[in-house]
C-alpha cells in the first residue's frame, strides 16, 4: 500500500515538473527548433524574392560548396574564429576560476571586491564595449616593446599574435569573466568543508587540496562556464566571423537567402562542435552508480588516500603484524564455513 502511495506521489511530482516545463518547451520549439530546421531547409534551395513572393529552387549542397570552397572570405574567417575560441575561452575560464577562489577566501572587504569585479558586467553593455573597442581603449599595456614578447615573437610569430590579441583586448576578457566568476563562487560555496578538513588531517597541502578536491568537484561548473563563454564569444563583435555572417544575411535577404542560410548553419555547427569538445573534455565520463553524487565519490577517494597514508606510515613490523592478523582472520573464516558444511559436501560423501 505504501509503495502504491509512493508511486502515485512520484507520478504527481513528475506531472508537476512537466507542467512547469511546457512553457519553455513551447518557446524552444517555436523560437529555436523551428527556425533552425527551416534554416537548414532554406540552405538546400535557391531562395529569391520577386513580385510573386518567395521562389525556391532546389540546389542540393551547392550553397555549402560555394560558402566553403568558392567564397574566399568565409573559410579563413572560420579558422580565425576557431583560434579566437581556443584562445579566449580557456583564458576566461581559468582566470574566472582563479578570481573566484580568491574572492571566496575570508578577507576584509570581500563583498566590495566582489561588487567591483561584477559591476562592469552590469554597466558595460554590448554597444558600450563596442565603442570602447573602436576607440582602442580596451588594452591595458603595450607589450610590443617588452623583452618577453620579443622572445616569444622570435620563437613563434603565431603565439606572439595570440598573446598580443589577448593583451589588446584584456578589458574585454575581464568583462567576459563576470558571469563565470559568479558561477564558480556558487559552486565553491556548495563544497562540503569537511572534505577540506579531512584532507588537511591527512597532511595534504593546499595545492593538493586544490587539485584533488576542489577541481574535481567544481568540474561541472567549469563545463557550464565554458559553454557560456563559447556562446558569448560567438555572438560578440570580438569574433571576426560574426560581422561577416550578419552582413551576408542582410545583403542576401532578397536574392540569395539560401546561401545566407548555409553560411549561418555552418557557423552554428562550428559553435556546436566547440560545445561538444567542451563536453568531451569536462564532462563526467566515469561509469558510476546513478545515485552516487559527487560528494560520495570524493569521500570514497579520501578514504582510499587515508588507507594508503596509513600503510605508508607503518613500519615493517607493524605491516607484518597487520597482514598476519588478516591472514588468521581469513583462515578462521574458512574453517567455520567447513564446519557448517559447504554446497559440495553431499557430493563428497
Amino acid at each position: 500500500m505504501k509503495k502504491k502511495k509512493t508511486g502515485a506521489l512520484a507520478a504527481r511530482h513528475h506531472q508537476t515538473g512537466y507542467l512547469y516545463l511546457i512553457p519553455w518547451l513551447i518557446g524552444f520549439l517555436l523560437f529555436v527548433a523551428y527556425p533552425l530546421f527551416y534554416t537548414g531547409f532554406l540552405s538546400f534551395n535557391s531562395v529569391v524574392k520577386n513580385i510573386r513572393g518567395w521562389t525556391m529552387t532546389p540546389m542540393g549542397i551547392d550553397n555549402y560548396f560555394t560558402a566553403l570552397f568558392q567564397n574566399t572570405t568565409f573559410t579563413p574567417l572560420i579558422l580565425d574564429f576557431a583560434i579566437v575560441e581556443l584562445t579566449y575561452v580557456p583564458t576566461i575560464v581559468i582566470l574566472s576560476f582563479i578570481l573566484a577562489v580568491l574572492l571566496n577566501t575570508k578577507i576584509k572587504f570581500r563583498t566590495g571586491f566582489r561588487m567591483i569585479y561584477f559591476f562592469p558586467v552590469i554597466v558595460l553593455s554590448g554597444p558600450v564595449v563596442e565603442q570602447l573597442m573602436s576607440a582602442n581603449t580596451t588594452s591595458v599595456i603595450r607589450i610590443e616593446d617588452i623583452l618577453i614578447y620579443k622572445m616569444i615573437e622570435s620563437y613563434s610569430e603565431g603565439a606572439a599574435e595570440i598573446l598580443l590579441a589577448l593583451f589588446n583586448n584584456f578589458t574585454i576578457v575581464l568583462w567576459f569573466t563576470g558571469i563565470p566568476i559568479v558561477l564558480f563562487m556558487n559552486g565553491l560555496q556548495k563544497i562540503n568543508t569537511q572534505l577540506f578538513e579531512a584532507a588537511q588531517i591527512d597532511g595534504a597541502s593546499p595545492w593538493q587540496i586544490l587539485w584533488k578536491v576542489t577541481i574535481p568537484i567544481i568540474k561541472p561548473t567549469a563545463l557550464i562556464c565554458t559553454i557560456f563563454s563559447i556562446v558569448q564569444i560567438a555572438i560578440f563583435s570580438i569574433n571576426p566571423i560574426y560581422g561577416f555572417v550578419l552582413t551576408t544575411i542582410q545583403q542576401n535577404y532578397s536574392n540569395g537567402l539560401g546561401f545566407a542560410a548555409a553560411v549561418a548553419l555552418i557557423y552554428s555547427l562550428v559553435v556546436f562542435l566547440f560545445v561538444g569538445i567542451a563536453f568531451l573534455l569536462l564532462g563526467d565520463t566515469e561509469k558510476v552508480i546513478v545515485r552516487e553524487n559527487i560528494l560520495e565519490k570524493q569521500e570514497r577517494k579520501l578514504k582510499q588516500i587515508q588507507r594508503r597514508n596509513r600503510m605508508n606510515e607503518m613500519s615493517i613490523k607493524q605491516l607484518w603484524k597487520a597482514l598476519s592478523s588478516r591472514w588468521r582472520y581469513w583462515i578462521q573464516k574458512r574453517k567455520k564455513k567447513g564446519e557448517q558444511g559447504g554446497p559440495f559436501d553431499e557430493d563428497k560423501r
